[in-house]
């Protein structure tokens, strides 16, 4: 898509004229321009208690300039922000009730993790007694109950982000911004936070807001979805639709995670045909294109070594690399001029450098017009 994508989205959002949830977070007509810099275009949000509100998207997407907009760490260029029904846009960060959890963590250095979990509730003169208790039930829950006694200095950097959680998690914020929070935790302890984190905030009447790079971890947490490209909201909604239904190109493929195979195609009566000579019989969707060029998009995992049900379609390209792991096979080659990816499950050795066949089911690919926009039929 060409670099001027964000005037394809002059104002995309979502935002009910009168919100169901006096709770939520109203984001209306926000931008951010530094300098000659667009960061973040004109953009509606409405964002609800009760799930995670997904910000999904690329490295430099957006997604830390818009937290800290909500924050109130960064001001807007345009618009305002509405909590709790009223406008919060000029209150100062320290005024508002919200905790933010950042990547790279952030500890109190001379402070031991049980001071460092326990800061927000001292200066929130939160009673001792209940000081106690709810630092030790967040530390169960952050695996540190045995390190609080520890500085920062003594732990890992797995423990330090965990620690740093702990105290942003145990202040019961009105408005939960967690940007990318387990991206330096081991493998284990993500895959175990990633369940837990859903039911943690399930009961609580705060809105939260999680920023992610990875389209699975999307999927793992459900809820609200909104997908961020170069600064523009793209789409946003519930996160199953948002991932079937993608609304353009570029939602897609921020929706994809190995990046989502593209061809060109053209549809010449009944059938569809892609470079390198396959063609097949237009059905579904493909039935409804008239005759032309459109760009096809498959998910790796509708490419597989082995010919399955739907309707494959075969296709032959140079291998390029090959990622083999003890559950699925994941084949880089080259179809076209394009890099393409197939995605399967168990173990397909293949020779890097040879030509291997395999097989698109084009019953589940999308088509979209030189607009990049999808076409549903």
């Amino acid at each position: 898509m060409p670099r001027e994508t964000p005037e394809l989205y002059p104002r995309f959002g979502a935002r009910a004229d009168k919100c169901e949830f006096p709770m939520a977070l109203e984001l209306i007509n926000v931008s951010k321009r530094v300098g000659a810099d667009q960061h973040i275009y004109p953009t509606d949000l409405t964002l609800e208690p009760g799930c995670l509100n997904i910000l999904l998207g690329t490295t430099l997407s957006g997604k830390t300039t818009l937290m800290q907009m909500m924050a109130g760490l960064d001001p807007l260029t345009t618009g305002s922000l509405r909590f709790n029904g009223q406008d919060v846009t000029k209150t100062p960060v320290q005024k508002r009730n919200v905790s933010m959890v950042y990547q790279q963590f952030i500890n109190y250095p001379n402070f031991t993790v049980f001071e460092n979990i326990a800061s927000p509730l001292r200066v929130a003169r939160v009673p001792e007694t209940d000081i106690k208790r709810r630092v030790g039930e967040m530390a169960e829950l952050m695996k540190l109950s045995a390190m609080l006694d520890r500085r920062p200095s003594e732990l890992s950097g797995g423990q330090q982000q965990r620690t740093a959680m702990a105290r942003a998690l145990v202040k019961d914020a009105e408005l939960v911004l967690l940007d990318e929070p387990l991206a330096n935790l081991d493998f284990k302890l993500r895959e175990e936070l990633r369940d837990e984190l859903p039911r943690l905030f399930a009961d609580r009447n705060c809105v939260v807001v999680y920023a992610t790079t990875e389209p699975v971890e999307a999927l793992l947490f459900a809820g609200n979805t909104a997908t961020l490209h170069e600064g523009c909201v793209t789409q946003f909604g519930p996160t199953s639709d948002v991932y079937r239904w993608p609304q353009d190109l570029i939602t897609a493929q921020v929706f994809s995670e190995p990046p989502m195979n593209q061809a060109e195609v053209i549809k010449s009566g009944g059938s569809l045909s892609l470079a390198g000579g396959a063609s097949w019989t237009a059905t579904g969707t493909a039935a409804t294109l008239g005759d032309g060029r459109y760009t096809m998009g498959l998910r790796p995992h509708h490419v597989t070594p082995k010919e399955g049900g739907g309707q494959p379609v075969k296709v032959s390209g140079e291998v390029l690399v090959t990622e083999l792991s003890g559950s699925e096979s994941v084949i880089h080659f080259k179809l076209g001029g394009r890099a393409w990816v197939s995605q399967s499950h168990g173990i397909h050795p293949v020779e890097v450098g040879g030509h291997e066949e395999l097989y698109a089911d084009v019953a589940e690919a999308f088509y979209f017009d030189q607009t990049g926009q999808r076409i549903t039929g």
